[in-house]
């Protein structure tokens, strides 16, 4: 615990999950008149920097927003490159991974991926399952409204299919549980990178009480210093759910 100058008792409490909009490699490349093809090239380096920050922070679980629902919408030809980089990452990154005892996960719709694309992610997964370090999540061709639709209409179908009449305290309850984070706890911070200043359709459920912190730093830029500058801020905030500290 510290106290600063105004006797506020801020928590030195460490986050436990960190999600991360990896957001600025476009701009990063521009700004050096580069292809923006350079910049994917940076942001995964930018990656690599990320997973190793977070476990020398002792951070159990990283989220990385690496392909939304939305960025099909891209040019053919970026598109195309972010596949390319994805496999080159997972080749390359797999068994480094598993040696650092990271274990990778993916959530969002899987059947718009090729199925090489998606034997290397399942390869991966199925080698780091049982690691017990760094809860790596990388979110691909995800989108929380789409997460919220498919965990109501899963939880419908097993309700009915179980007989069970729907209550709001039933579905309160148990429709975490549906959602692909479903073995992991809400992010206690959501960075943005690039100075954008939006949730961009990300995490939108779990996300209700997480911390958001906006750096002007471009993703392909950011590093362990910049993660430890968003976990001091998030310690020096007073986090009260909606409740107030009652005076005594």
């Amino acid at each position: 615990m510290v106290i600063d100058s105004g006797e506020h008792i801020l928590s030195k409490q460490p986050p436990q999950h960190i999600a991360i909009i990896m957001d600025g490699n476009g701009r990063w490349a521009k700004a050096r008149n580069l292809p923006r093809t350079a910049g994917h090239q940076q942001g995964i380096e930018a990656c690599k920097r990320a997973v190793k920050s977070a476990g020398e922070l002792d951070i159990p679980y990283l989220t990385l927003f690496g392909f939304s629902t939305e960025n099909w919408n891209r040019p053919a030809a970026e598109v195309n490159e972010l596949m390319r980089l994805l496999r080159m990452y997972l080749r390359s990154e797999t068994a480094e991974l598993h040696r650092g005892n990271v274990k990778m996960q993916m959530i969002g719709e899987r059947a718009a991926f090729s199925p090489d694309l998606l034997t290397l992610i399942e390869n991966a997964e199925n080698l780091t399952k049982d690691n017990d370090g760094l809860n790596l999540t990388i979110a691909l061709n995800y989108g929380g409204r789409d997460d919220i639709l498919r965990a109501a209409s899963n939880m419908a179908l097993s309700m009915k299919e179980q007989g069970v009449e729907p209550s709001f305290e039933n579905v309160q309850e148990h429709f975490p549980s549906y959602l692909m984070t479903k073995d992991k706890p809400d992010p206690d911070i959501l960075i943005r990178t690039s100075g954008e200043q939006r949730i961009s359709n990300f995490l939108l459920w779990q996300c209700a009480y997480s911390e958001f912190i906006y750096t002007d730093t471009l993703w392909p830029d950011f590093d362990k210093m910049d993660m430890q500058k968003a976990i001091e801020e998030f310690q020096g905030r007073d986090r009260r759910y909606g409740a107030i500290e009652v005076s005594k």
